[in-house]
């Protein structure tokens, strides 16, 4: 891991934020499942979204709606959603800081979700310049199909990599 990564985990290691999520974690009874459950859950709807809008993009779902009604839609979702995996992540984040910024794979899905969330985010304001803005010209279709295919493959990323952090520790780490 990058040095950058490994002193943010150092610093973060027995800090107030990791005492503060310990203690929820192994005080409140029942939290590590409902917190992961409500990452989860905000995975899905997520990924459901951002999903349904590039497949939309695509024009391989829901060609009876248009672009701009599905962003519309959809993006409150998405950004509610992402707040929430913000907030339950870093539970677990805060809890065990070195398990997560000494491992690689949790630096690939930084360096996926970053951009990930940049596309999406310049996907919507460009939305919302124009009613209909992405279907007012070809080339403006054309130039969205090339954002949801970077879309889709960056948030797949993400998925991936936050799956894999758990079973990096057994690839790296074996006992």
């Amino acid at each position: 891991m990058p040095d950058f990564f490994t002193s943010i985990g150092t610093l973060l290691d027995g800090s107030f934020l990791q005492s503060g999520a310990l203690w929820a974690l192994s005080t409140i009874p029942g939290f590590p499942p409902i917190i992961q459950t409500v990452h989860i859950l905000g995975i899905a709807v997520v990924m459901g979204s951002v999903v349904l809008l590039d497949l939309r993009i695509l024009g391989l779902a829901v060609p009876s709606q248009k672009i701009s009604e599905m962003t519309n839609r959809l993006m409150p979702w998405l950004w509610w959603a992402l707040a929430s995996n913000l907030i339950s992540g870093s539970f677990f984040l805060f809890g065990r800081p070195l398990r997560y910024f000494n491992n690689p794979v949790f630096g690939w899905k930084v360096s996926f979700l970053i951009p990930a969330i940049l596309v999406t985010l310049f996907f919507h304001l460009m939305s919302r310049r124009q009613e209909g803005y992405w279907e007012s010209s070809s080339k403006r279709l054309w130039s969205a199909r090339g954002i949801a295919l970077l879309s889709l493959f960056l948030w797949i990323m993400v998925a991936m990599a936050g799956r894999w952090i758990a079973y990096a520790e057994y690839i790296y780490y074996p006992a």
